[in-house]
């Protein structure tokens, strides 16, 4: 039998690699926020909003953005996290070597394809960057450009529905959400 304590030391393994991992980058926003509090972030929608308590798919959606971002690699997630947990990483991460504007293209194509957990992932990671890029945009994004991710946004999400529908309902919450306030001219955090 399982310790109660396993999945808690599990996730919280999971949150020491990724802080670890970013420790030195921060969003792209003009909040300049620590970039570790987006994969938090993704991790407790998925917890909170999807109902979801796989400790797998949760240690994937802390550590989803750790070999795209980082020096991280496949094969250290899997050592350190196992084989699913790795497949589940490796399904929601980008191949940097593409230019942008294909692996976008990419993540809407592949996005069906994808596995429930994965496609969890996208969902919960979509909404928080929705959320992000109209309330706290990098500085050089003006409303076209935000408008232009929230298009893509949905593209992506369209492939992924049918796998969690709370998550997919907050989603279509927000990204309306999102849409008024940029409509508004509102989607620009004033700076401190």
């Amino acid at each position: 039998m399982r310790s109660p304590t396993e999945p808690t030391a599990a996730l919280l393994e999971a949150l020491l690699f990724a802080s670890a991992m970013h420790k030195s980058q921060t969003r792209k926003g003009v909040d300049g926020e620590p970039y570790v509090n987006h994969v938090i972030q993704v991790a407790e929608l998925l917890a909170r909003v999807g109902g979801i308590v796989d400790v797998e798919v949760l240690q994937a959606a802390i550590l989803h953005d750790t070999v795209e971002d980082t020096i991280a690699t496949f094969d250290d997630i899997e050592k350190r996290f196992g084989p699913n947990v790795r497949q589940i990483v490796e399904e929601v991460s980008d191949d940097d070597s593409l230019p942008k504007k294909d692996r976008k293209e990419l993540q809407v194509e592949r996005a069906p394809q994808l596995s429930a957990a994965a496609r969890s992932i996208k969902i919960a990671d979509k909404t928080c960057n929705v959320r992000d890029v109209t309330r706290s945009p990098p500085a050089d994004w003006e409303e076209e450009r935000q408008v232009g991710y929230l298009d893509w946004a949905d593209r992506v999400i369209a492939g992924c529905r049918g796998v969690n529908l709370q998550l997919e309902r907050h989603y279509d919450a927000v990204v309306a959400e999102c849409r008024a306030l940029l409509a508004r001219g509102g989607g620009r955090s004033k700076p401190k």
